[in-house]
């Protein structure tokens, strides 16, 4: 018989939903949905009451990183139904203007350096992007997706064949908070 050792306690946040079903685990607040796959053979997340509570059949390294990992997706989760995630960009150019624009789905960098083509980054999932000026400001309930999304724009911008001590241009993050 295995025997499961409690490791991690997370407390419920008042007016967030939690239900799982086989790993993945929903959760609801004002702000919209967020689901995540929890799957693993040695550790598993159980609900009790209205508390989250995360267990193990092992003590080691492996499994001590995932129950990290897994508490801190869970707050974030949590964290981002009832305020949501606000990570803000800055469009810097020395050389060139820089246009950003939103299109289909992706943020188009025209341009860039003087290219004559664009650059795209694909925006993930539920991700609002919002240009004024010279900041692009990502909004949404899931920090993976924003994240994925930011790197996505700075990726886009990335500078090859050029030396990067003259040529600085490009989009970089500033700022992440939590919106209210």
């Amino acid at each position: 018989m295995i025997k499961w050792e409690v490791k991690e306690k997370i407390k419920i946040i008042s007016g967030v939903k939690v239900g799982g079903a086989s790993g993945t685990w929903k959760f609801s607040g004002k702000l919209g949905e967020v689901s995540r796959t929890l799957l693993d053979n040695y550790v598993r997340v159980k609900m009790e009451k209205d508390q989250i509570i995360i267990e193990t059949s092992k003590d080691n390294r492996y499994t001590n990183g995932i129950v990290g990992t897994w508490k801190s997706e869970i707050l974030n989760c949590m964290k981002g139904v009832t305020e949501g995630f606000t990570y803000t960009m800055k469009v810097d150019y020395t050389h060139f203007p820089t246009r950003v624009s939103v299109k289909n789905g992706k943020v188009v960098v025209e341009n860039f350096l003087g290219e004559r083509s664009q650059r795209e980054a694909i925006i993930i999932g539920s991700t609002k992007v919002a240009i004024k000026g010279d900041r692009i400001t990502l909004t949404g309930i899931d920090k993976r997706e924003i994240g994925e999304t930011c790197s996505n724009i700075e990726r886009s911008t990335r500078i090859r064949g050029f030396d990067l001590r003259i040529f600085q241009d490009g989009i970089f993050p500033i700022e992440t908070e939590e919106s209210e």
